[in-house]
Formats: C-alpha cells, sequence, structure tokens
C-alpha cells in the first residue's frame, strides 16, 4: 500500500469548497481544512505508486481555489 500526505495552499474563501471536492476523490482516506502556513490537509492511499501520482496530478491539482501543493510520500519499512 502507497501512501501520501499532501498539504494544500487554498485560495481565500475557497477552502472548504476544495475539502468538499476532494471527498469525492477516490483514494482520499483523510481531508481536513486547518489552520497554519497550509490550508487543507489530506491523506491518500493506494495499491499503486502510478495511482497515487494519478489522484493527485490529474484531480487534486486541477480543484478550481488550489494555488500549491506540497506532497509528502509516506515511507514504510
Amino acid at each position: 500500500m502507497h501512501s501520501a500526505f499532501v498539504l494544500i495552499n487554498a485560495e481565500l474563501g475557497k477552502e472548504l469548497h476544495i475539502v468538499n471536492e476532494i471527498k469525492k476523490i477516490p483514494h482520499v482516506k483523510e481531508v481536513y481544512p486547518v489552520y497554519g502556513v497550509y490550508d487543507v490537509l489530506m491523506v491518500l492511499e493506494s495499491d499503486s505508486m502510478e495511482s497515487l501520482r494519478e489522484a493527485i496530478t490529474t484531480q487534486v491539482r486541477k480543484l478550481d481555489g488550489i494555488k500549491s501543493t506540497l506532497t509528502m510520500i509516506i515511507v514504510k519499512d
């Protein structure tokens, strides 16, 4: 199983819209609006690295209101 944390910077006022849209994406296990440098935190899981990458690049990053993302792939022993 491959997993990643994704931190998202959103346009002002778009945070909850982004959270609601992200909840509809397959492979998303958790999503939270947060305070701080980033506006949204999400956790993704997938059976393959390719489908994980695909979800991030073609579904998450293209959502309206997202300014930038930071992806951290979880390393498992």
